[in-house]
């Protein structure tokens, strides 16, 4: 049986580790960055990234959610299998390089020199994430959880010297792609020894019969992420190509602004869902009841980004003030692209279940209706609304995707329709709006109304029984 009290410490440090250091990156760091170089140099930066981000599953093809499980399942494995592992993911990084790099030079007319540091950056920061799987799967959360960060740590230090002039450095769109790429290096390095003092012992080797049985088990979960990576990242692309020129550019710069603060939340998510695989890896294969501990992620997960969704709707226009110093272009982006965030959110919980547990094929389905549907959107708000258009089109496919994954696990696990759970997430979303409109203006001083909204919204959340200290109390204590 899962330890839950773990569960909830290794979450709490995840937390605090990640709210500590990644926020000041996505509202102070990038932000001062895109104000010196400029929307255009920004945005262009912003198309290739995206870019290179689309074909990253060809570096991993679900190696490290396969290795995740697996060593969460049989720990023994560690030594055996991490130098196969590790030499597999490097041919898969040549073959990466092949391919993204003639396709953005040649066929996208992506600078060169950009294109091939985003590609390396692609490669280290998933061969990061593929060590800490090995983390995660000895259930070394707390390491996990410092390591999540120790390359954005690095990567502020260095930006803050040269937004400071340090030692002579100037920023431009390169020196910020060198410092990603410094930060992801030395991380790796750092893990890699971290994970090589688990191990008895490590050679690198190519096996062709066991790297046919990884990918044979992983390509499912690998065509599902390269789904999932078109449809969250084909926007800022598809803009700037719809639009052409450097309005094309100039619009994926100001999309930018709002997206940031987007993937910044997904990322605490996502960190979640990287450890509540291995949980949930480990319960199913001891058949334990999967209810509760859905309930507390779904709880944990789903009421913060609630809260943060509707609240960004009535003070979108105020953050824009405060990270953009005065420049509110493109705030109404933030107001609607922030309400994906709930989406993804049921995407953590309910699709991490069903990756778990290998039920991929119905995920696949969902995520190439996705795909279908914001390439649609996309060819017909983009040209009337711009960037704006793009971000309706992303809150409507992240939303029906959500909702389908979470309507699967409902099928594939015969969950009961809590109705009880039901009935408080919508009361609890229709108390958000009134709490939002009634304190909105209750001072003349916006901090304070927004710190009142968040204290009302934590108090909804506990009246409406969204959430419930018995049942997380309970969930704690059994063991």
């Amino acid at each position: 049986m899962v330890q839950k009290k773990k569960f909830i410490f290794d979450l709490a440090i995840l937390l605090v580790l990640n709210l500590l250091i990644k926020p000041f990156w996505t509202v102070i760091i990038e932000p001062k960055v895109q104000g010196q170089i400029g929307d255009r140099d920004y945005g262009e930066y912003f198309v290739v990234f995206n870019f290179s981000l689309l074909l990253t599953i060809l570096l991993d093809l679900g190696l490290t959610n396969f290795n995740s499980r697996n060593i969460a399942q049989n720990n023994h494995l560690l030594s055996k299998h991490l130098g196969k592992m590790m030499s597999l993911k490097f041919a898969l990084g040549i073959f990466y390089f092949l391919l993204s790099i003639p396709i953005g030079y040649f066929l996208l007319d992506f600078n060169f020199k950009m294109l091939c540091f985003l590609c390396l950056n692609c490669f280290l920061l998933s061969f990061n994430v593929f060590l800490r799987s090995n983390l995660q799967g000895l259930y070394l959360f707390t390491i996990d959880s410092i390591v999540s960060v120790l390359d954005r740590l690095i990567q502020v230090l260095i930006l803050v010297a040269m937004l400071l002039h340090y030692f002579g450095w100037q920023i431009s769109a390169m020196s910020f792609i060198y410092a990603q790429t410094i930060g992801y290096l030395l991380t790796g390095i750092i893990c890699f020894f971290i994970v090589l003092n688990k191990t008895h012992s490590f050679q690198l080797n190519i096996d062709f019969a066991f790297c046919k049985m990884v990918l044979k088990k992983s390509l499912p979960f690998a065509i599902l992420v390269l789904l999932m990576t078109f449809y969250n990242r084909l926007d800022s692309i598809m803009i700037e190509k719809i639009l052409g020129g450097d309005l094309g550019k100039v619009q994926s710069g100001i999309y930018a602004k709002s997206f940031r603060l987007l993937d910044a939340a997904n990322q605490i998510a996502t960190l979640f869902s990287l450890q509540l695989i291995p949980i949930f890896s480990r319960m199913l294969k001891n058949k334990d009841n999967m209810e509760n501990i859905i309930r507390l992620s779904f709880t944990l997960l789903v009421t913060p980004a609630l809260i943060v969704s509707i609240g960004t709707i009535f003070y979108a226009e105020y953050f824009f003030t405060k990270i953009y110093t005065g420049d509110t272009q493109g705030y109404e982006i933030l107001a609607v692209i922030m309400s994906c965030f709930t989406a993804v959110c049921l995407t953590c919980v309910f699709g991490t279940l069903l990756t778990a547990s290998g039920n991929l094929k119905k995920q696949n389905i969902a995520a190439v209706g996705g795909i279908l549907i914001n390439v649609i959107l996309n060819f017909i708000l983009i040209p009337k609304f711009f960037a704006f258009g793009s971000a309706v089109s992303s809150l409507i496919t992240q939303m029906l995707t959500g909702l389908a994954q979470a309507f699967i696990c409902y099928k594939v696990f015969n969950f009961r329709v809590n109705k009880r759970l039901l009935l408080s997430v919508f009361l609890f979303i229709g108390g958000l709006f009134l709490v939002n409109v009634l304190t909105r203006n209750i001072t003349k001083i916006t901090e304070i109304n927004f710190v009142i909204m968040l204290i009302f919204s934590g108090l909804l959340a506990f009246v409406t029984g969204v959430i419930n200290p018995k049942s997380i109390l309970r969930f704690v204590k059994y063991k």
